[in-house]
């Protein structure tokens, strides 16, 4: 069971990062100078989150909270509690992202339709979502550099020295002698 909510955790993140990277291409390269343009992008988008980015994550959280509840030792790492964290974050900035399409279209639409210039409603719309994709993808980075260094992030409670047998049985390591006490 462990090594599937691995496999499936280590997938699911490629297809998260892959969906946010195929996000941003789209937002860089695709045509938006027409408005028939604008909303086959913001379709292709729409398909990308609906159908890659929100599955993607669904499966990343569920099966990292699995693994934390079947593997218990998950519980007392650092990294693990620090990673279910970012975890949270990621799914408020990838809904954030999603939700933001409809808002964007609801607000673009009434400014419209006020007679605002749609460039600048355009351009600053597209700077929340670069900002909102930027730390989502950080986000996502972070979680995977966390799984694979594994950081000890937990609180020391005894020095080095204290932890040896050597220390324990009061002898020199390496040596077998007794320690002297310094004079």
């Amino acid at each position: 069971m462990r090594k599937v909510l691995k496999i499936l955790h280590s997938i699911a993140a490629c297809g998260l990062i892959g969906g946010l990277g195929c996000y941003m291409i789209l937002l860089v390269a695709a045509p938006q100078e027409t408005p028939a343009a604008y909303a086959d992008l913001r379709h292709a988008i729409a398909a990308i989150s609906n159908y890659l980015l929100l599955p993607s994550l669904a499966i990343v959280l569920l099966s990292g909270l699995l693994a934390m509840a079947t593997h218990h030792p998950f519980l007392d790492k650092g990294w693990a509690l620090l990673k279910a964290a970012l975890g949270i974050l990621m799914f408020k900035g990838v809904l954030t992202i999603v939700g933001a399409k409809a808002d964007h279209a609801a607000v673009v639409s009434r400014q419209i339709a006020d007679g605002e210039p749609v460039a600048e409603v355009l351009d600053a719309a597209l700077a929340q979502e670069w900002l909102a994709l930027g730390t989502v993808m950080a986000l996502s980075v972070a979680n995977v550099v966390l799984g694979v260094w594994r950081p000890r992030l937990a609180r020391r409670t005894q020095s080095h020295a204290q932890r040896t047998p050597e220390a324990a049985a009061g002898t020199d390591a390496g040596s077998g002698e007794r320690a002297r006490p310094a004079a």
